[in-house]
């Protein structure tokens, strides 16, 4: 995403973590609609209660339509579209979500979703800044 930088750095593949924050900003700004803002935070975070350790925060959150609470679940999967007719006159895949949730898992860290229909969604990515972490616990591939 252009423009966005932080002063800290968190282990990792920079290209990966580039498309993470790309893809939920795009995903935002494609989903929110006329009127709506899309906000983006980054912030480091003491003894993160998702990874339970320091970590960095990255936040994506919109005041859009939201998304009903039954597809929340699923919007991780591949492919899967909460109205597939209005995503493709958006030009979404169903891919974006997936991507970033598995390049999140790669680097040892957590993806969250929320969100109220009528009032927006917030994704929240948390990376551990501890590079003993990030480097030596298992990862589920995207197969």
């Amino acid at each position: 995403v252009s423009g966005l930088e932080c002063d800290f750095s968190v282990p990792g593949d920079v290209d990966q973590l580039a498309q993470v924050a790309t893809n939920l900003v795009e995903n935002a700004i494609r989903h929110s609609g006329p009127g709506a803002s899309v906000d983006v935070s980054v912030q480091l975070v003491d003894a993160h209660p998702m990874v339970q350790r320091d970590a960095a925060l990255l936040v994506v959150s919109d005041t859009g339509a939201g998304i009903d609470a039954f597809h929340v679940p699923r919007l991780t999967e591949r492919f899967y579209r909460v109205d597939s007719h209005r995503s493709r006159g958006m030009g979404g895949t169903g891919l974006g979500l997936a991507i970033v949730k598995h390049i999140v898992s790669r680097h040892r860290g957590r993806f969250r979703i929320e969100s109220e229909t009528g009032k927006g969604s917030r994704f929240s990515v948390v990376l551990p800044r501890d590079v003993a972490h990030a480097r030596h616990e298992n990862s589920d591939e995207l197969s």
